[in-house]
């Protein structure tokens, strides 16, 4: 495969270790483009040669399987993707910036509003295309618009109108999303710290979670939560191989050191089956599923 001159392309790269369930088998192509010429000229070789494309984030709401994939994957982490601009009321950041970044550059400019994310570990684009959220809060409530481009090499500028957000999904998910702008709130630095450490033990004293997992794995049924109907079912510390369900959330598959994506989706389907016996809902995942061509959204 003969890619753009001066793309940094790389071939059989191991994906594992650049997501938080540490889990995983290689990328067939695998790219950080510097800029969006890049971007836009290494996505027209993948058209031109219907390679299926994939775009990598954190890593942290994303099971890979064994096999690794078959495609190009495509991380926004270089520089230009990463940069972070504040205007008024309102800040301008790249997709590739991470929750963590952009709520620290928030707190420095005395804007409130992101605070709920923290803890996350995702990065803006992907925390935008499945509408990161919790303690009832999303981060779709905040945007105000987005620059995307799509799998042909085209920008758009979407406005806030043009952008469907649902739970843990988003209309930008047939995209790649490029930067967002987000309307945020003046406060005080030191009330806005108060809140992060809110939330920071909000999410420990609930998850405390040491080993390596992908955040939560099932979607949470209308009027009902995930991980008690889960823990109903008496699955805390269930395990396949070297996953396993988590004894403190029980909405969270671990990683023992070596589990293998086999090993949690096996877990998953037990999960699945024993709760649709129980109380006939059938749970959906919320992570995505690398497998092989495909990206299976949740």
């Amino acid at each position: 495969m003969n890619w753009p001159r001066g793309s940094q392309v790389k071939v059989r790269q191991p994906l594992k270790d650049k997501t938080t369930f540490k889990i995983g088998g290689r990328a067939q192509f695998f790219s950080e483009p510097g800029s969006l010429p890049e971007l836009r000229s290494i996505l027209e070789s993948a058209q031109r040669k219907k390679i299926p494309v994939f775009v990598l984030g954190a890593g942290s709401n994303l099971l890979i399987s064994d096999r690794g994939v078959k495609g190009l994957v495509l991380k926004l982490s270089s520089v230009y993707f990463r940069k972070i601009v504040l205007k008024g009321n309102c800040i301008e950041a790249g997709s590739g910036v991470t929750l963590s970044q952009l709520i620290k550059f928030a707190q420095t400019k005395s804007l409130s509003g992101l605070e709920f994310l923290a803890g996350i570990p995702g990065t803006l684009g992907g925390a935008l295309v499945m509408n990161a959220g919790c303690w009832e809060r999303t981060l779709g409530e905040l945007v105000k618009g987005a620059g995307v481009m799509d799998y042909r090499g085209r920008i758009k500028i979407l406005g806030k109108k043009e952008i469907k957000f649902s739970y843990r999904k988003s209309s930008l998910g047939k995209y790649i999303v490029l930067s967002a702008l987000l309307r945020l709130k003046k406060s005080s630095q030191a009330r806005i710290q108060k809140n992060i450490k809110k939330y920071l033990m909000f999410r420990y004293k609930g998850q405390g979670l040491s080993r390596p997992n992908a955040g939560c794995i099932f979607r949470n049924p209308p009027q009902r939560y995930a991980g008690k109907l889960i823990e109903m079912c008496g699955l805390k510390g269930k395990k396949r191989g070297q996953a396993f369900v988590s004894e403190r959330h029980a909405n969270f598959i671990l990683n023992r050191g070596r589990a293998s994506a086999k090993d949690v989706l096996g877990l998953m389907r037990i999960i699945q089956k024993k709760v649709k016996d129980e109380f006939k809902i059938t749970l959906q995942p919320e992570i995505k599923i690398w497998a092989g061509k495909k990206n299976l959204a949740g």
